[in-house]
């Protein structure tokens, strides 16, 4: 396919390493809340939400049942720890699902687009 590429930066040296982060939250408002604040900040370039999940999962020495709503965010691998450190601070789950999966490659011009749409650095973005 044209336009595919392997995930390395762009003078070919290195893996430049772009992420999914898998994420679950209680309801939708709180994955809107937190989908919102991650691209607003600029951690991520995008935050896809997922209704209607159910989950098996043990907890507190026991099987546990629930409806939840996943969230796949995209951005670069340094970003990483602040997305991790933001939802954190914003999630309702004592302990929440927060798993980082590298992009092994992808359409050039969407991996580049991740790239231009996350901060650099220190960088924010206004308000919005």
């Amino acid at each position: 396919m044209t336009g595919w590429q392997q995930d390395r930066k762009a003078d070919g040296g290195g893996i430049v390493d772009r992420n999914l982060i898998y994420m679950t939250a209680d309801s939708l408002d709180e994955a809107r809340r937190i989908g919102r604040h991650l691209v607003v900040e600029r951690l991520v370039a995008c935050v896809n939400i997922f209704e209607g999940m159910q989950s098996f999962y043990w907890w507190e020495g026991a099987v546990q049942e629930d409806r939840e709503v996943v969230l796949v965010a995209k951005t670069r691998s340094d970003l990483v720890p602040r997305v991790l450190e933001a939802v954190k601070s914003m999630h309702s789950y004592e302990c929440p699902c927060m798993v980082s999966i590298p992009i092994a490659g992808g359409y050039q011009p969407f991996l580049e687009w991740i790239d231009r749409e996350t901060a650099s650095g220190d960088e924010r973005a206004p308000a919005v």
